[in-house]
């Protein structure tokens, strides 16, 4: 599982014992791999800016997951037909150990290795310093995200669109990829060539009819120069004059007139249009690629430290200066989640009887708390999805 519980419990005697035997009890009933979460020690400031913090977090959390999410989403979206590769685009810088900080690893690593990084976030600065670090940030990243994918996007949307022309039927399609200069009479006062669309089933009645379909039709002047499922699509030749006849007596014997004129120009504008545009998204796919496994790589690392920024200020929170407690990583086994929450509550429940007894009976409430109760527990606990694709 992609799953992870990020739980601090006090540091005290009391408490070390009870993790102690959390990690027994689910090591020997297989319920979940667990490890210790290192957080530094922050300058904890007063608690009404912690209060203030926590709100803030808590919001800055949901964001990055959200833009992460994003991140993730438009690496499917470039890579297109490779897009079944795109998780093993998703990793995250170093974070087993200083030598290491320049290899790319899994994220289920970097979590279950989670190192604070002191260059890039130093803790002797005030918190607030620090959480202002990571949103603007993160901040940065989406409004570069943003301009990036909003470029590609428009780049990907006109190029489908040519595409798509040259897709639909022959009622629909361009013409340009199909006709010749050779397939029309051009430059003529007097002549002019039409392109109609005649059913399967009636080519034999076209080729017996198209002659007298109207005066001044050139003989032998038809061509066949492009089918699809349902019909072909034929030449013929008459006089200027007569072109609104022709189309009358061809629309009463179901033959199509499609408007078309042949213009070089126009037909050299398009591929040449189609021919950048190929180009331009060529061009940008590779720089843009590793722009997102780049910045997928730093938004993902700044989550993972809001995450410690979370679990170190609701501790305290909780449980009161000085500072003094304990995290711990969990990833629970696939279908041992609720048992995994009741050796939780049973271990845990001296330190809020209140908030494990409402976890039994959803209908007690926990006063002075604005939390639904399933988000409440008698230990510090914040939640982890590396399920980023789904």
């Amino acid at each position: 599982m992609s799953e992870f519980w990020l739980i601090s419990a006090p540091g005290d005697k009391e408490n070390l014992q009870a993790l102690e035997r959390m990690n027994t009890v689910t090591s020997k009933s297989n319920l979940s791999y667990n490890t210790k979460f290192m957080i530094p020690d922050f300058k904890v400031g007063t608690l009404d800016s912690l209060v203030g913090l926590s709100d803030e977090l808590g919001k800055l959390d949901a964001f990055a997951e959200s833009l992460i999410r994003r991140m993730a989403q438009s690496v499917v979206e470039v890579m297109e037909d490779a897009k079944g590769m795109a998780q093993e685009n998703l990793l995250a810088n170093g974070g087993l150990k200083e030598k290491m900080k320049c290899l790319k690893i899994d994220l289920t690593s970097f979590v279950t290795h989670f190192e604070w990084d002191m260059a890039k976030y130093p803790a002797k600065q005030p918190l607030v310093s620090v959480v202002d670090t990571v949103a603007k940030q993160l901040a940065q990243i989406e409004t570069d995200l943003k301009s990036r994918m909003a470029s590609y996007n428009t780049l990907k949307t006109n190029l489908e669109n040519l595409e798509r022309k040259s897709m639909g039927n022959l009622f629909t399609r361009t013409l340009s990829d199909i006709v010749s200069k050779e397939d029309f009479v051009l430059d003529s006062e007097y002549l002019i060539t039409l392109l109609v669309i005649v059913p399967k089933q009636s080519y034999t009645q076209w080729q017996k009819t198209y002659e007298s379909l109207s005066d001044m039709v050139v003989p032998r002047s038809t061509k066949l120069i492009a089918e699809d499922n349902e019909g072909g699509l034929f030449t013929v030749t008459l006089f200027r004059k007569v072109i609104d006849d022709f189309k009358t007596k061809a629309k009463e014997n179901k033959f199509t007139v499609r408007e078309y004129y042949y213009d070089e120009k126009e037909i050299k504008r398009e591929r040449e249009e189609m021919s950048r545009l190929l180009s331009d998204k060529k061009q940008q796919y590779g720089p843009l690629l590793r722009w997102l496994k780049v910045n997928f790589s730093e938004a993902f690392i700044a989550w993972i430290h809001i995450k410690a920024l979370r679990v170190f200020v609701e501790s305290v929170l909780r449980y009161g200066l000085p500072v003094n407690f304990q995290a711990v990583l969990l990833q629970p086994k696939k279908s041992s989640t609720k048992r995994l929450r009741e050796v939780l509550n049973s271990v845990f429940r001296h330190l809020d009887q209140v908030a494990a007894a409402s976890i039994l009976d959803a209908s007690v409430e926990i006063p002075g708390l604005q939390l639904n109760n399933q988000d409440y527990f008698p230990y510090v606990y914040f939640h982890i999805d590396l399920n980023l694709l789904d």
